[in-house]
């Protein structure tokens, strides 16, 4: 990857320990790049390749898991640039799981119960659409959520939100350490904005399925979520889990600043194809002269 292309994304990835704040991220920073429609298709049609070919190899090396977790507020722009960002893998060796309202049986579990069980195998590549970092967004801002998870009184404690980031950041450790490499984006869309996607949502019929009166209420609350995020991001952008802070307002930015961190942490593995020895090649020539012959 050039150094003017890895520079796209990490100048949005958030440091261990550093101080996060939404009023000093810029929803609609393009990093300086001023591009056309087609010139910013052809570079995430450039990156999707990319990725293709290290995918391919992710999977034959089979060593490696690769989990990306995607949140945002709503009309954020998380199904669209997974479905762009995405859109020229392997299908076989992607599975996306999207997060919504806890089952009764994932409510008779710990918080984490129900990611542990959706992570990736070595070699394939995982999605979260929105993951367990609800439990530290929805249910605290939604504090009627968390009375629901029949959690033992003298557990829900002030420091529970503190608990749970600690929590989040050693199982994230803990997969790092057994090789899954984790990539966290923050799709940060501005409220002007997320109003704009909202309107057009109701106005465009075709596009009438994808609003909810929830979306509508949830705006209502968009300090207790900025709040809720800020703290969130800073206490668990880790070194081995980073959170990125994506710009959205401009969607193709957002696409390509999340294209651009996904290649790179690729690329960081030294991802190669298995080399076979000798007895595999000889065996190989026989075959092949076997098949030649018939």
């Amino acid at each position: 990857m050039k150094k003017t292309e890895r520079r796209i994304s990490d100048r949005y990835r958030v440091r261990p320990g550093d101080r996060f704040r939404l009023e000093d991220w810029d929803p609609a920073d393009t990093g300086g790049l001023v591009l056309t429609k087609e010139k910013a298709r052809d570079l995430l049609a450039k990156g999707v390749d990319e990725l293709l070919t290290l995918q391919d190899r992710l999977a034959a090396q089979d060593r490696w898991a690769v989990l990306l977790v995607f949140q945002g507020m709503d009309a954020a722009g998380k199904d669209g640039t997974i479905k762009h960002v995405m859109s020229g893998v392997n299908p076989q060796g992607v599975e996306v799981h999207s997060f919504k309202e806890p089952s009764s049986e994932e409510l008779d579990h710990d918080f984490l119960w129900r990611a542990a069980w959706r992570l990736p195998a070595r070699g394939d590549i995982g999605i979260f659409n929105r993951s367990h970092y609800e439990e530290v967004l929805v249910v605290r801002v939604h504090r009627e959520i968390l009375a629901a998870q029949k959690l033992p009184r003298e557990l829900v404690s002030r420091k529970i939100w503190r608990d749970r980031y600690d929590d989040i950041n050693t199982f994230e450790r803990h997969l790092a350490r057994n090789g899954t490499v984790i990539r966290k984006f923050f799709l940060n869309v501005s409220k002007e904005e997320q109003k704009k996607r909202l309107l057009a949502r109701l106005d465009d019929p075709d596009k009438n399925w994808k609003f909810s009166a929830a979306d509508a209420e949830e705006r209502g609350l968009w300090r207790d979520y900025g709040r809720a995020y800020e703290e969130m991001i800073a206490a668990t952008s880790t070194k081995w889990a980073p959170w990125y802070a994506v710009p959205a307002d401009n969607k193709w930015f957002a696409r390509l600043v999340v294209a651009r961190a996904v290649i790179q942490a690729l690329e960081d593995l030294n991802l190669s194809y298995p080399k076979i020895g000798r007895k595999e090649r000889r065996e190989l020539a026989r075959v092949r002269k076997a098949i030649a012959r018939s």
